[in-house]
C-alpha cells in the first residue's frame, strides 16, 4: 500500500470520525496555505486569505452575521497558522480516540459539530453583550477547530474523570485536571488579545459538559442525528459505581454490568480487565450493533 492510499484509508475508511475530521481540517488548511503561496509568489496580494477572513470565518458583527449565516459551520474547519493547526489536531487525536472508543463515531461527529456551533455562538453573543467588547464587534471574526475540541475534551473528561494519560514532561494526568486546566485557562484569558477564541473554547466546554451530563441522564442529544452521521456504533454511556462481576457470562449483559466494567477502564486500563470482562464488552457491543442496525 503506497503512502498516499495509506492516508486515504486512515481519513476516509477506517470509519474513524476523528481521523475523518483531523484529515477534513489538514486537507483545507494546506490546500488555502499552498494556493495563498501562489498567489502572493505571483501577484505579491493574499486575497485568498481575505477571503476566507471576510467570507468563511464567523463574524461577531451581526449584520455581517445575517449574509454569512453558514460561517459558524464553516470556521470550524479553519485555521491561522501552522501551530494553531497542530496543537488543535493533536488534543482531538488523542481526547477523540477515547471518546470514540467508549462511545462510538455518531457522537464524535454530533459533539464535534455542535460543540463549534456552540462556540460560535458563545462568542458572538459575549462580543454583543459585554460593554468590553463593542469596540471590537465589528472587525471580530474567529477561526478554528478550538471550540470543537474543547467540547470532545470537556466530554470525555465528564464521562470518564479518572481516565489518565501520560503527558510529555508532566507524566501521568486524569482527564479532568487537564479539562480544569484549560477551562481555567480560558476563563482567565477572556479579556486578552484573543478574546474571542477563548469564549468559544468556553461555549464548546459548556455544551460537552451537559451532552453528557444529559447521555448519563439517558438523554441522547445525538439520536434525532443517527441517521445522518451514519457509522459503526460501539458502546453506549458510563456511570459510576464499584461493582463484582458474576462469573456466568452472559449473552446480553445488561447497562448496569458494562458501565461498571467502563469505569474500572477509566480507573486502570483496558489491559487490567479479566478475560470474563473483556468477553461481556465484547457481547455488550455486538448487541448494540445488532440493535441499531
Amino acid at each position: 500500500m503506497s503512502l498516499i492510499d495509506d492516508i486515504k484509508y486512515k481519513v476516509f475508511n477506517s470509519g474513524s470520525r476523528v481521523n475523518l475530521f483531523i484529515g477534513i481540517n489538514v486537507i483545507i488548511f494546506l490546500v488555502i496555505g499552498i494556493l495563498s503561496v501562489i498567489e502572493t509568489l505571483f501577484t505579491k496580494q493574499s486575497s485568498i486569505s481575505l477571503f476566507v477572513r471576510e467570507y468563511l470565518a464567523v463574524p461577531t458583527d451581526l449584520q455581517k452575521l445575517l449574509f454569512r449565516f453558514y460561517t459558524p459551520f464553516t470556521y470550524m474547519f479553519l485555521h491561522a497558522g501552522f501551530f494553531h493547526i497542530l496543537f488543535n489536531m493533536l488534543w482531538l487525536f488523542y481526547i477523540g480516540k477515547i471518546f470514540e472508543e467508549f462511545l462510538n463515531s455518531k457522537k464524535v461527529t454530533f459533539v464535534y459539530i455542535a460543540g463549534g456551533l456552540s462556540g460560535a455562538f458563545f462568542y458572538i453573543a459575549a462580543y454583543n453583550i459585554f460593554p468590553y467588547y463593542q469596540d471590537s464587534v465589528a472587525l471580530s471574526a474567529a477561526v478554528g477547530a478550538s471550540a470543537s475540541v474543547t467540547a470532545i475534551m470537556v466530554a470525555t473528561a465528564t464521562l470518564l474523570p479518572d481516565y489518565t494519560i501520560s503527558l510529555i514532561l508532566i507524566g501521568p494526568v486524569r482527564l479532568k485536571w487537564i479539562a480544569v486546566f484549560f477551562i481555567v485557562i480560558d476563563l482567565l484569558s477572556i479579556v486578552g488579545p484573543n478574546a474571542g477564541g477563548y469564549l468559544s473554547h468556553i461555549g464548546g466546554g459548556i455544551f460537552g459538559f451537559f451532552f453528557i451530563k444529559s447521555l448519563q441522564n439517558g438523554n441522547d442529544w445525538s439520536k434525532p442525528f443517527e441517521n445522518v452521521f451514519k457509522a459503526k456504533p460501539k458502546l453506549r454511556v458510563v456511570s459510576k459505581n464499584d461493582y463484582q462481576i458474576t462469573k456466568k457470562v452472559t449473552t446480553e449483559p445488561n447497562q448496569e454490568m458494562v458501565d461498571r466494567i467502563l469505569d474500572k477502564i477509566s480507573k486502570s486500563g483496558y489491559n487490567n480487565l479479566t478475560a470474563q470482562e473483556k468477553q461481556i464488552l465484547f457481547n455488550a457491543s455486538n448487541s448494540n450493533e445488532e440493535k441499531e442496525k
